[in-house]
């Protein structure tokens, strides 16, 4: 198993800044204290950077020996991910967030710190041929940060060959990590049903079209999207979280509210469940002498790893945690990641690294009674000192 010299990691300070962006958590490019306090450790490390892509995200740039902005060879894209979530946190600990209503219950503040400690590392010695693009990026909690960072130049002023990422994931025990070929993340979108009726008083339901057993038949008759359309080796879900309609009991609304979020694996999926939700509820609506309109909200893309960078990605985690420690055939999830705009637009993969302790899983994300797991503050960045390291050797020898 590979040691990096990691004589430049200060594993205090980086538990201390982990838990101060802890403690002041901002929602999507909100990020405004969460960049300064990067760009002040970038700084200290005298990495020179640019400020202000997708709002608040940043990129450093270290340049290995002989290489410059000028002249940066090769170079790859590492990407943390800054913001938090509006999520009340539970913790008692003395870390936990000041702001009511705002945490790190999806651990950006362990990626951001992870990438900083790779920086320290990396910074401190530069014996390597190219350049490493450290990319902090805002809004990953739904705002698309990467799209926006992306629309805003990033891969036009820092051309990157490749881009990885990690995400801690509580499934795993501390210590293990995950990485696959192909989709590792499924594609979300979000849909609106408005089913339009007529409506009066409930004792005269003869007169009216009541529009919410209207929306209830249709909210059942979408789970079959699933269990009857798909291929029940295809990996899919329809759900339906939310429907409002009527302000009491005695009256018939004119109109009812659905809605929910799809996930998928495929694009082919995807589409079939876009057009199946227009044709179910446009029929059904029409059946009982009603209407209904279906937007949909456009989300995330699937997170779907390249093939080379993937298995590059397992490589150097065998390296790091151990051939045991190690796993490239674990099931994709159906959660979303906006890495997946990054993977888009220049070859890349994306992987996960155990948060659970004691050998054990750990509270899942989004849980308000979530933290980051602090003893891959020593992993996680010798992990990416190490894949830096070892992708420009393999450029060299190509």
């Amino acid at each position: 198993m590979y040691r990096n010299d990691d004589s430049a990691l200060d594993i205090r300070q980086l538990t201390a800044f982990r838990r101060d962006l802890h403690m002041h958590p901002e929602l999507k490019f909100e990020e405004n204290r969460t960049a300064d306090r990067v760009a002040a450790f970038l700084a200290a490390l005298d990495i020179p950077m640019v400020r202000g892509l997708g709002i608040t995200g940043i990129v450093a740039s270290i340049h290995g020996k002989g290489r410059s902005a000028e002249n940066p060879g090769p170079a790859i894209g590492i990407r943390a991910d800054m913001d938090a979530l509006p999520v009340c946190e539970v913790n008692q600990f003395e870390h936990a967030s000041r702001h009511e209503g705002r945490m790190h219950a999806c651990g950006h503040d362990g990626h951001t710190t992870m990438v900083l400690g790779a920086a320290a590392l990396l910074a401190a010695n530069r014996d390597f041929d190219g350049t490493v693009h450290l990319l902090f990026q805002p809004g990953e909690e739904g705002g698309g940060g990467a799209r926006e960072m992306i629309n805003d130049g990033m891969f036009k002023d820092f051309p990157c060959q490749a881009v990885f990422a990690l995400h801690n994931w509580p499934a795993l025990p501390q210590g293990q990590m995950a990485v696959r070929v192909g989709p590792i993340m499924g594609a979300a979108m979000r849909f609106e049903i408005i089913v339009r009726g007529r409506g009066g008083h409930a004792a005269m339901p003869h007169i009216t079209v009541d529009p919410i057993p209207v929306a209830c038949s249709i909210v059942g008759q979408l789970q079959t999207l699933v269990s009857r359309g798909t291929d029940p080796l295809d990996a899919a879900v329809l759900t339906v979280g939310k429907i409002d309609s009527g302000t009491v009991e005695n009256i018939i609304p004119n109109e009812a509210r659905i809605y929910g979020t799809c996930r998928a694996l495929t694009a082919q999926t995807e589409q079939y469940l876009t057009e199946g939700l227009q044709r179910i509820s446009s029929h059904i609506a029409e059946a009982h002498l009603a209407s209904a309109e279906v937007i949909i909200k456009p989300g995330y893309p699937t997170t779907d790893n390249h093939r080379d960078e993937a298995l590059f990605m397992a490589e150097v985690m065998r390296e790091m945690a151990g051939n045991e420690q190690v796993f490239t055939d674990l099931p994709p999830s159906l959660t979303a990641e906006d890495f997946s705009f990054m993977l888009k637009e220049v070859p890349g993969a994306y992987g996960w690294i155990g948060n659970g302790p004691d050998n054990k899983p750990g509270v899942s994300l989004h849980n308000p009674a979530y933290d980051f797991n602090d003893a891959n503050l020593s992993l996680g960045p010798r992990f990416w000192d190490r894949l830096a390291r070892r992708w420009f050797e393999t450029m060299a020898r190509r």
